[in-house]
């Protein structure tokens, strides 16, 4: 007997197939702006092919599997030795490995290496956010580590490798490796001046041996961590190594895997150190001076990420808004829809340019673009990482009960979608960051105000934004209890200031009139009707045309 009342119609196809780089217009355009010419049909080449690998069905796959089958810790072995090792999927080692050999932990050493790494970093963590974590966290070693040429020069090929090698070895036995990073304590958290865990001296020139206990310690099958501890000269970086150059494993004891609400796929984990062996870094008593570098490209990897979860989200809203008829008509045409995609397409492409602005100034690495990056990437960590969850979960919204099962792949996007927000420092800790920054370094706020004042004279709405944000900036009469306000205003300025010089007029008018000129309510959906909205969310569409 036929199931005829089973018939389907009207169901979206999946968003499979397609190139996440070419049909992303506002990241094309941000790399076709920040790279010169004589890199970019390469760079455009590598993204593309990056793209077409991330939307095709197998990158989709792996994705979902890595999170079905969250990773496992075995801390012993059948005979009762210890072990400490974390089994992951397959899936995880094939995404981990299409990562790195498209370069995603290589950008310190090759022409506008951030630019093509950022950009390749929100195309491919669109597949699966989790595996970012590693993937950010040997990116940013580098700088720390040439605070000693050696480590540097011991290091640095392997971190910036092509090769991805899974399984612990002698990193000498290895091509490339990955690092992670163990900063925060049960005491203290963010506050990492108050950790306990002790350093003491070996008899060998900057080594020594650590006791105690990591609260969080991300990604630990990686190959060596960079962490924070308590040497006779006060708290000090050093690099641990998971295995050691005889071959012994380091004492590295994971106590157990977190259970999070969200990033399942990747291991975040609680170590004790007994006796471990480690390297200093840097110079005794300045480990948050030495780490601080690999803190801010984490930073901005929060940043990226958060863009890349942002456009995963809105791709997959406007794309089941194409398909699906409702009322007589597809929903995509629908006045009070499109309001609500463009809405979304906007508070999108504000981060995307963003993120690649500040990609930009690290390939730039002048004096101007460090004091700017400075001010920026605090600012842009604490604006566009808390505005990811409200745009997913409006965007999950967009497709109703469909985006609320586990099979849409929009409860995972937001369960994520809270994590970079947290990571590096929370929202407050980025505030009081951009404060100390104002108060200490008045070459930040100049080279930060030049960049928007680039974009002077063009949106009213946006000239009298930098105007009142000239007036906040001059009273410090209880800064810190508005520290929030001030940041967030900043944020948007710079948002607004990049969109007016590069973004189409439909969406740099559609964002000064909400986010600056007031014109907006507090849901999305509320743009004024008046825009040219079909054209907003007719750019942000995931497909190439």
């Amino acid at each position: 007997m036929a199931a005829t009342t089973h018939t389907v119609t009207n169901q979206v196809p999946p968003l499979v197939g397609y190139d996440v780089f070419a049909s992303d217009r506002a990241l094309s355009e941000a790399v076709e702006r920040h790279i010169e010419p004589g890199v970019l049909p390469v760079a455009r080449e590598e993204l593309s092919t990056l793209g077409q690998s991330a939307g095709s069905a197998q990158a989709q796959e792996w994705g979902a599997q890595a999170n079905e089958h969250p990773p496992v810790l075995r801390t012993h072995d059948r005979y009762g030795h210890r072990i400490d090792e974390v089994e992951f999927h397959p899936s995880w080692h094939r995404l981990l490995g299409h990562a790195v050999a498209a370069g995603l932990t290589d950008a310190w050493g090759r022409p506008a290496g951030h630019v093509r790494r950022a950009a390749g970093f929100l195309v491919w963590t669109q597949a699966e956010a989790g595996h970012g974590c590693p993937l950010s966290m040997t990116h940013a070693a580098v700088p720390a580590l040439r605070t000693d040429p050696v480590l540097a020069a011991e290091w640095e090929p392997r971190l910036t490798s092509y090769v991805y090698e899974e399984g612990l070895r002698p990193a000498r036995e290895k091509a490339g490796v990955l690092f992670g990073m163990g900063m925060t304590e049960k005491q203290g958290g963010t506050d990492v001046r108050s950790n306990t865990t002790l350093a003491e001296r070996l008899s060998g020139e900057g080594e020594y041996l650590l006791t105690g206990h990591k609260w969080f310690c991300s990604a630990p099958m990686s190959d060596g961590f960079l962490v924070l501890a308590q040497a006779p000269g006060g708290l000090t970086c050093f690099l641990v190594p998971r295995v050691l150059p005889d071959g012994t494993r380091n004492v590295f004891a994971i106590q157990r895997l977190k259970d999070k609400l969200g990033n399942k796929s990747n291991a975040s984990s609680e170590v004790e150190f007994d006796g471990t062996w480690a390297r200093r870094v840097g110079e005794e008593g300045r480990g948050v001076r030495t780490i601080i570098e690999m803190v801010a490209a984490t930073r901005l990897d929060c940043v990226v990420g958060s863009a890349a979860l942002m456009r995963q989200a809105v791709a997959q809203a406007i794309h089941h808004a194409t398909y699906r008829s409702a009322f007589g008509g597809l929903l995509i045409d629908k006045p009070l829809m499109r309001n609500v995609l463009a809405d979304l397409a906007l508070e999108s492409e504000a981060a995307t340019v963003l993120a690649m602005r500040l990609a930009s100034a690290y390939d730039t690495d002048t004096e101007e673009e460090r004091a700017f990056l400075r001010i920026a990437v605090p600012a842009a960590k604490y604006w566009v990482t808390k505005r990811c969850t409200p745009v997913v979960g409006e965007a999950l919204e967009c497709l109703g009960g469909n985006g609320y099962v586990e099979e849409s792949g929009m409860p995972r996007l937001l369960r994520e979608a809270p994590l970079n927000s947290i990571w590096e420092g929370s929202g407050n800790v980025q505030a009081l960051d951009v404060l100390r920054a104002l108060q200490r370094e008045p070459q930040a706020l100049d080279a930060f105000l030049r960049e928007v004042g680039k974009a002077r004279g063009a949106d009213h709405r946006l000239d009298a934004a930098i105007k009142d944000l000239l007036t906040e900036l001059a009273d410090l009469e209880g800064i810190e209890a508005r520290a929030r306000r001030l940041v967030e205003r900043m944020a948007l300025v710079l948002q607004g200031s990049l969109l007016v010089r590069w973004a189409p007029p439909e969406v740099s008018d559609a964002f000064c009139a909400s986010r600056l000129g007031g014109d907006w309510g507090t849901a999305f959906g509320t743009l004024p009707h008046s825009l040219d909205l079909a054209s907003v969310v007719n750019r942000a569409r995931p497909v190439a045309e």
